[in-house]
């Protein structure tokens, strides 16, 4: 694709890197077939051809309007597209470039701007989300049935962390939303980890891996989280910790990219190289260790959704299926298992109509074949499928350490 970008444009900080990912879309439409929102919508400019038609505009100086930016707004950075894409065209990163500069010039209404601020206000500060997700569960038969649905009315409590005792050590992650939401996950992952001979250490002063913010219009301040992650984990990394594990699969994607997000930065850009190379997915360190130890016998059946984080960003689809067949569990079908759920980070309170289509759809799509449990990889994914879910909706390490203790 030719470009011909303004002077304006060119003064951007990542002008090159969108124009060089301008350049190699040929414009063929195979990323039209795996977008969630073309399919729904059936618009052009709501698939990712027509998103990087309206990006390659406005950055060649066109006229750009609200209407623009809604059709970038409705994305849901699934990165569907970049798997289907055959010519590699990293359209997440030309997204990113895009929806910042646009929202330079373009002012938001202010009901929009309102809701924003707030989810960046109350969402990845842990404790603080906590304490309103307490007040929500008090008040939440007052509450209307579209607010009520995202407070979930009983929270499994986080079982006991063993103590550290094995030379290898690996640091974990709390996040933001999930302590609040299913604080047993990371603690269930410490328990089976330390089966494995793997001490996992929680550093408190990491928190929010910055994507909230990076994502909400405050790409600064996303980037100032991760500067913050790296500052609480770099004694740790110099003393030897083995991995980085991700327990949410869309922090672990935008962790993975702090690399490339600070590779400008002077006083960061080794270190969060560094960080991206030492972060893992829980299942890339599972499915490395000798499974014997953690091979169980019982009947359930699993239906497990992979988030668009771990198979498009991350590139791990299939994985934890692999894992939890080679642990004994009996998984169902699922169709069109490519597709998104619709939480996408904060997507499914900002876009609720499309969100709630997609959850319907893979929803229908998991309890086809009459799971036990349906199981995720993902913090959002997992609250927004138990919702509107007949069936109890997990993470996937909760449900093996569970048939442990049982064996």
């Amino acid at each position: 694709m030719q470009t011909n970008l303004s002077e304006q444009a060119r003064k951007l900080p990542r002008a090159e890197e969108a124009e060089s990912i301008l350049r190699a879309c040929v414009h063929c439409g195979f990323c039209l077939a795996t977008c969630p929102t073309y399919q729904l919508l059936g618009d052009e400019r709501d698939g990712p051809r027509g998103r990087i038609y309206l990006i390659k505009a406005f950055l060649e100086g066109e006229e750009t309007t609200r209407e623009t930016q809604i059709h970038l707004d409705r994305c849901l950075s699934c990165r569907n597209c970049e798997t289907t894409c055959p010519s590699g065209v990293n359209y997440h990163a030309l997204l990113d470039i895009g929806r910042d500069a646009m929202d330079g010039q373009l002012e938001r209404p202010l009901k929009d701007r309102w809701l924003r601020a707030g989810l960046r206000w109350a969402l990845p500060d842990a404790n603080r989300f906590k304490w309103l997700l307490k007040i929500g569960q008090t008040f939440r038969p007052l509450m209307p049935a579209s607010l009520k649905e995202k407070i979930p009315v009983q929270i499994l409590p986080a079982g006991q962390r063993p103590e550290a005792q094995h030379e290898r050590r690996m640091l974990i992650l709390e996040g933001c939303v999930q302590p609040g939401l299913s604080p047993n996950t990371n603690a269930a992952t410490a328990r089976v980890l330390n089966r494995l001979g793997v001490s996992v250490e929680s550093l408190r002063e990491a928190g929010c891996c910055g994507a909230m913010d990076y994502h909400l219009d405050a790409q600064k301040q996303g980037l100032d989280r991760a500067r913050k992650n790296i500052d609480a984990w770099w004694p740790a990394i110099e003393e030897g910790a083995e991995a980085i594990i991700q327990t949410a699969s869309g922090c672990g994607a935008f962790v993975k990219e702090y690399g490339h997000l600070l590779k400008d930065d002077p006083d960061y850009a080794e270190k969060a190289a560094r960080v991206s190379e030492l972060t893992r997915d829980l299942v890339e360190v599972v499915e490395k260790e000798d499974l014997q130890a953690l091979t169980i016998n019982q009947n359930s059946t699993l239906a497990f959704h992979c988030p668009c984080t771990l198979q498009h960003a991350q590139q791990l689809g299939g994985r934890v299926e692999a894992v939890l067949k080679k642990l004994g569990f009996s998984l169902t079908a699922v169709a069109e298992g490519h597709l998104c759920c619709g939480s996408a980070g904060t997507y499914s309170i900002t876009q609720p109509e499309l969100a709630t289509q997609l959850r319907d759809h893979r929803l229908n799509a998991l309890q086809a074949g009459q799971p036990d449990t349906i199981v995720t990889a993902n913090i959002g994914c997992q609250t927004h499928l138990d919702a509107a879910s007949k069936t109890p909706v997990r993470h996937w390490i909760e449900v093996v350490e569970e048939a442990l203790q049982e064996t």
